[in-house]
């Protein structure tokens, strides 16, 4: 049979419903035969595209009908779904299989990591991914990839060409032996020579029944070739999807691509990112014009009034014809059922367009969809329908690295990657798959438990730091918890020591993979492989540890959970069906000849749609050109052509956030565009966002105001310790909340050995070496060395502040054999007192009590940090020096006999003054000097504080109420209970 003389090409505009008119034009055509209808073939873009126009045909057909055979163009079965169409070939013709995808990236990582050496096998899979995205983009575009050493470049450019040649070897000499000698061949250029050979038998044996090529847009040679051949068949067509035929000559060619400059043989660059470049390089690659194409006659109930196309066609003009949009008429701008929002934030933007899906359900039969790129948004729009009790699936799906399954296998790897440190480690256990069952509640409590022992700094690494940090201890304020966790830990340990094992001695990647699915499915109880999402992870487990053997042969731990972030966050796992039948959400690609009676445009922000082209890690720009491949910048023309095609519905919602994630937002170059082409015709839809503002706005605001709680008598402490004092007067609420409410603040987990750490294990090193009696330097600083050597001191503590508090504890050494040589003698160390003041016991802890020559006691306070000022303990911020004073005057200190007259008052810092480490500071001078109390008159004067404050809240009434000082040092640890965000600032008196 032969072939036309001119190739049977059509156009459905944007403003129809692309798979229902497709649909009633082929019915027209075809419907009277139902085994001619069957006997047809639709070749689409994508298998979402196909289910589109699957679900046109039982929309059309009322009832039963025999389907034509839809294939997507895209799929890597593509050779099975035209099926019969490639039979008469015969098995001698037949291809070689296509490398999986998981192998050929391994094999590629492999390779990289031979040729630059240096790096590990998560960067070397990065590497060898991008590799491939070349090789596949130069096998689409038909350039060998020898042109790769046939560029000429400047001698600037051509020194840093020559060194990434040194990697290309790799894809040009080495991976055809490669694929060679595994019989196989690149899944890229197998489907090029399925298309040449589809085209190639189509020409000599059409098909008995018809051909449609729908909505294909790819510009691949091989591609083009097969749509020509297609659109030349007695039977065959080609039916574009929103070829803009409302532009004239001139815009049309301002598009591009543009002819080389008989000059300097360079072409200009064409305007990729216009949304009707690609189907103009298409028309081009088919050798056909756009005078070839004709308008498809048929339409739907679903349409658009045709105006529509039209403006967008004049929104969407090439930037140098912008200037056309001054003498637009009015009719020409009109975007009629055209509507934007416009919010401050994503959370209101999701909130609004949730609403504007639900009100679409209101009509029976009426149907919605969201299309954005914004995964984000996209999530929180389908919670936020929740709420009515819609399920509104995200079609385009997760990647498998956010999903529970693959968490749960990055939360192994990074805990065996920071060898169990206390985050990663609390992190894996806590994961919600592990322990999934009966068992999970005490498994719980253990893991709680085990968190609360972590809080402080970091135990020694591995398995054996937590080992040693469940030893008993003396003195050990955490006694009960250590208990109970040492009774947990055997079990979970047990879970994760052949963890420690296997990778205390793999360097390979099979190994280190095989060893994490041993134990994920150990940890879960195989849960982790359960499900959709347990089925995916189960099946690119399979796959990569299949192909691990032929990986990069040097693995490093430690780059182990980014590989597997990198691999997992590139499958999508979209939900079963099952969701609401009217209304979808989905992505750029899943949106693709889809439309519904209300398209919402979500987050038309400039990075999101349309998104930042990615840069190419091996092709600068003027490399691609030089090749002959399409620019970065293409994809957003192709972002741009959804847009266009998804603005054609009957009602469209456009909208975008003024703010993003990280700050204020830019609007997309779309969104300005068409705000600037319809100028007093565009349309706002600010309900939905009064709506979204007014549906959790409380009828009634009631902001809380200052705390002041006054618990009775009763319950209001008569035994306070000098600790405690000052945060009664800096901030009473504060003081309540600890001692009355008894709500103590828990240390961050993996913390910083923070100033109360330092300054226990100081106290302690200073106690023993007081109590000793031989008061030898060398001998302090012994016990100081030694403190560092004990196993549960981490190593980073040792590194960083022994050296500092080495020097500090010399200060101190020396100091106090000073000290004694001026008659100075030591009389208690960290000794505990009590003395009934002002109907209240107070008590306290000394850190050392000396007796001054002249007969009076020196009252010692050490400090790790910066001691209080003169003008914070004259204001009564810190009187815990002067209280401690005040016991011993009292007797409370047993043991202490003679002169109980406190004459001096000391902080002994460890801090940094000048260039040496430790000093002396009093807040006392006997004659007032430097605006400080006068020493005789310290006790008393604290006394008086302390009555004070006993009668007005330990034996009053008075509230204890919250304040901020900015004198004292405010640590937070009470802010949100007082709520403080919600009355600070605010003029309530």
């Amino acid at each position: 049979m032969g072939d036309r003389t001119r190739p049977a090409l059509f156009s459905i505009p944007a403003h129809r419903a692309f798979s229902d008119a497709l649909v009633a034009g082929l019915l027209a055509r075809h419907g009277g035969d139902p085994m001619a209808l069957a006997q047809g073939m639709i070749l689409l873009p994508s298998n979402r595209a196909v289910r589109a126009v699957s679900d046109a045909f039982v929309r059309a057909s009322g009832g039963g009908l025999l389907l034509p055979r839809l294939a997507a163009i895209g799929d890597p079965d593509i050779g099975e779904q035209v099926g019969s169409a490639l039979d008469p070939l015969g098995e001698g013709d037949a291809l070689p299989p296509a490398i999986a995808p998981m192998r050929r990236q391994m094999i590629l990582a492999r390779m990289v990591q031979q040729v630059k050496g240096d790096i590990d096998a998560g960067q070397a899979l990065q590497l060898g991914q991008a590799l491939g995205a070349v090789l596949d983009q130069m096998q689409v575009e038909r350039v060998p990839v020898t042109a790769l050493r046939d560029i000429s470049l400047s001698d600037e450019l051509s020194r840093h060409w020559q060194t990434s040649l040194h990697l290309f070897e790799i894809v040009i000499a080495r991976w055809p032996d490669e694929l060679a000698r595994l019989g196989c061949m690149d899944l890229t250029e197998r489907r090029n020579q399925l298309f040449d050979r589809l085209a190639a038998r189509w020409r000599d044996h059409p098909p008995p029944g018809f051909v449609v090529a729908a909505g294909i847009a790819s510009t691949a040679p091989a591609v083009a070739g097969l749509l020509r051949r297609i659109g030349e068949m007695p039977g065959g067509m080609v039916v574009f999807a929103g070829l803009d035929q409302h532009m004239d000559d001139e815009a049309w060619q301002a598009i591009g691509p543009f002819d080389p400059d008989p000059v300097t043989g360079l072409a200009p660059a064409g305007h990729e990112s216009h949304p009707q470049y690609a189907l103009k390089r298409l028309l081009h690659a088919m050798s056909a014009t756009r005078d070839d194409v004709a308008q498809w006659r048929w339409g739907s109930e679903h349409d658009a009034r045709a105006v529509r196309g039209r403006n967008i066609s004049n929104a969407m003009l090439p930037p140098r014809l912008t200037s056309r949009w001054r003498d637009l008429k009015t009719a020409d701008r009109s975007l009629a059922g055209v509507a934007a929002l416009e919010v401050a934030t994503p959370g209101e933007e999701a909130q609004a367009i949730a609403i504007a899906l639900r009100e679409v359900l209101e009509t029976e039969k009426r149907t919605a969809a969201l299309v954005t790129p914004d995964r984000q948004l996209a999530t929180r729009v389908s919670a936020h329908l929740k709420r009515w009790g819609i399920e509104a699936d995200d079609s385009a799906g997760l990647p498998l690295s956010r999903l529970p399954p693959g968490t749960l296998l990055i939360a192994i790897a990074q805990a065996v990657a920071e060898r169990f440190a206390p985050v990663p480690l609390l992190t894996l256990l806590k994961h919600p798959l592990v322990m999934r069952g009966e068992g999970r509640l005490a498994w719980l409590e253990g893991v709680r438990a085990l968190d609360l022992l972590l809080r402080g700094p970091r135990p020694q690494a591995g398995l054996a730091g937590i080992d040693l940090l469940l030893m008993p201890r003396d003195d050990d304020r955490q006694r009960t918890i250590r208990g109970q966790v040492r009774d947990w830990w055997p079990a979970p340990r047990a879970l994760l020591e052949p963890l420690e094992r296997a990778f205390a001695v793999a360097t390979d990647l099979a190994t280190q993979l095989a060893a994490i699915r041993e134990q994920a499915g150990a940890l879960t109880g195989d849960a982790v492989w359960a499900g959709h999402q347990g089925h995916a992870a189960a099946d690119l487990f399979a796959e990569m540890e299949a192909a691990a053997d032929e990986g990069p042969r040097q693995a490093d731990m430690r780059a182990l959970p980014m590989l597997l972030d990198h691999v997992l966050g590139g499958v999508s796992v979209r939900p079963p069906q099952g969701g609401h039948p009217r209304i979808a959400i989905l992505g750029l690609i899943e949106a693709q000849l889809v439309q519904a009676d209300l398209m919402i445009l979500g987050g038309l922000n400039e990075g999101t749609w349309p998104g930042l082209p990615a840069p190419d890690p091996w092709l600068a720009p003027r490399i691609r050109r030089e090749l002959g491949l399409p620019g970065v910048e293409t994809r957003i023309g192709l972002a741009a052509h959804d847009f266009a095609s998804a603005l054609g519905a009957p009602h469209v919602l456009i909208t975008r956030a003024k703010r993003g994630s990280g700050g204020p937002a830019v609007a997309s170059r779309l969104w300005l565009r068409l705000k600037a082409m319809a100028g007093p015709q565009w349309k706002v839809a600010d309900s939905y966002a009064v709506l979204a503002r007014a549906l959790d706005t409380p009828a009634i605001h009631n902001p809380v105001g200052r705390p002041a709680p006054a618990p009775p008598a009763s319950v209001r402490p008569t035994v306070i310790p000098v600790t405690d004092v000052d945060r009664l007067k800096a901030d009473p609420f504060a003081f309540y909340a600890r001692r009355i409410l008894r709500l103590a603040r828990l240390d961050p987990v993996d913390a910083d050995a923070g100033p109360a750490w330092r300054g226990t294990a100081v106290h302690d090193i200073l106690q023993q070496w007081a109590e000793a009696g031989i008061l030898d330097p060398a001998d302090l600083e012994a016990r100081a060395r030694a403190m560092f050597d004990r196993p549960e001191v981490h190593p980073l503590l040792r590194a960083l502040w022994q050296p500092r508090l080495i020097e500090a504890i010399r200060w101190i050494a020396a100091e106090v054999v000073r000290d004694k040589a001026e008659g100075r003698t030591i009389l208690a160390v960290e000794k505990e007192g009590r003395a009934d003041i002002a109907e209240v016991t107070l008590m306290g802890k000394a850190d050392r009590i000396d007796r001054l020559p002249d007969g009076t006691l020196g009252i010692i306070d050490y400090k790790t940090g910066k001691p209080p000022s003169a003008a914070q303990v004259k204001a009564g911020f810190a009187l815990q020096l002067g209280l401690l004073g005040v016991i011993a005057e009292n007797g409370g200190f047993d043991g202490i006999t003679g002169k109980r007259t406190a004459g001096g008052f000391e902080y002994w810092s460890l801090a940094k003054k000048g260039d040496q480490f430790g000093y002396r500071e009093s807040p006392v001078d006997p004659m007032g000097a430097r605006n400080k109390i006068v020493t005789d008159q310290f006790t008393a004067r604290v006394h008086q504080q302390f009555e004070e404050l006993a009668q007005a809240f330990l034996l009053g009434t008075a509230p204890f109420r919250a304040e901020i000082n900015p004198e004292v040092a405010n640590y937070g640890d009470y802010d949100q209970l007082m709520r403080l965000e919600e009355w600070y600032g605010r003029d309530d008196g």
